[in-house]
């Protein structure tokens, strides 16, 4: 990996910026990639070579899997409904440290930052109660950046520019899992719900650790599963574990919805394939106010059971662990 900071280029620097939504990528402890979306708000500082988001103990797994390995990936794959008018696919790949404790001078930025993506922020006694622990319990993900990609279009087509560590090799074909490769969801349910969300991703670990993401589209679908068109080049050929996300939005994430799978990728000189093992979708209302106050009544109940169940003790013992290797 490269050893000094590095600064992701010029032509990065408007669509890290201004991107509504990106997808992330982990790994999990088989070796696979778990590709999700968030909205990251601009947070990062080119200086300290530093992109980030943020998330919450009602989210555990995600966070536990990050405490545990951090190779992380950030794709800032659309424009759709941001500020950044460039064409380009950004891949930012790094090492994520998880700030479980932010200051209050912290979070008092994050909501200042919020206003141009998602709106001003609800304001007054009920809405301070209602989104308290929605604002005031944040957990923030900073990636320290080891590797930025950039191609000239969404696509991920052609060429890349590429920032920092040099690009690897593709990854060896991984052993078949137990139960199989092929499908275990339906298919064709899956097709039809990904059939609705426009923005498709997938993620793999790549042979240095740092997960990939790559965009795809699906052009198909039969009993071994999707039938993906992929850019040329970006995909190791042979069989993996890899993750599926598919997801809309609206302006400010109003309403949004998201198709997150895991499953086996096999790509040959047909073609590549996907076959989904798990399938998990959410949905958000397109009215304002009933998604305020589903957020914050979801924040206190996730927060709650965090408590409950001990995840939030596991996870602050996570962190603090990491802090000290």
């Amino acid at each position: 990996m490269t050893s000094a900071p590095l600064r992701w280029p010029d032509a990065a620097d408007p669509v890290i910026r201004g991107d509504l939504t990106v997808a992330v990528a982990y790994v999990t402890p088989a070796g696979g990639a778990v590709v999700t979306s968030v909205s990251p708000l601009g947070l990062g500082s080119r200086e300290a070579a530093r992109v980030g988001f943020t998330t919450s103990l009602g989210f555990p797994k995600k966070l536990e899997r990050i405490l545990r390995d951090p190779n992380v990936a950030v794709a800032y794959h659309t424009r759709e409904h941001g500020f950044a008018a460039s064409d380009a696919y950004v891949l930012a790949q790094g090492a994520a440290s998880v700030d479980m404790h932010p200051s209050p001078e912290r979070l008092a930025e994050l909501m200042h930052a919020s206003e141009p993506f998602l709106g001003e922020v609800r304001r007054g006694p009920l809405w301070d109660w209602l989104l308290r622990e929605y604002h005031q319990e944040r957990v923030f993900v900073d990636v320290e950046l080891q590797r930025v990609a950039v191609w000239e279009n969404l696509a991920a087509r052609g060429a890349r520019a590429v920032t920092g560590a040099a690009w690897p090799e593709f990854p060896a074909e991984q052993k078949a899992p137990k139960n199989g490769t092929g499908p275990r969801v339906d298919v064709a349910a899956v097709a039809r719900q990904v059939h609705r969300l426009p923005h498709r991703l997938l993620a793999y670990r790549g042979a240095d650790g740092l997960p990939v993401i790559v965009p795809v589209k699906v052009t198909g679908h039969d009993e071994t599963g999707l039938h993906l068109d992929i850019p040329a080049g970006l995909l190791p050929p042979g069989g993996r574990r890899a993750g599926f996300l598919a997801h809309a939005f609206q302006p400010q994430c109003v309403g949004l919805g998201m198709r997150t799978l895991t499953g086996w990728l096999t790509v040959t000189e047909k073609g590549a394939v996907y076959a989904p093992h798990t399938s998990k979708g959410l949905a958000a209302p397109p009215y304002r106010t009933l998604l305020t106050v589903s957020n914050g009544l979801l924040a206190k109940y996730g927060l709650w059971r965090a408590r409950r169940d001990g995840t939030s003790a596991r996870l602050h013992a996570l962190a603090a662990q990491r802090q000290t290797d």
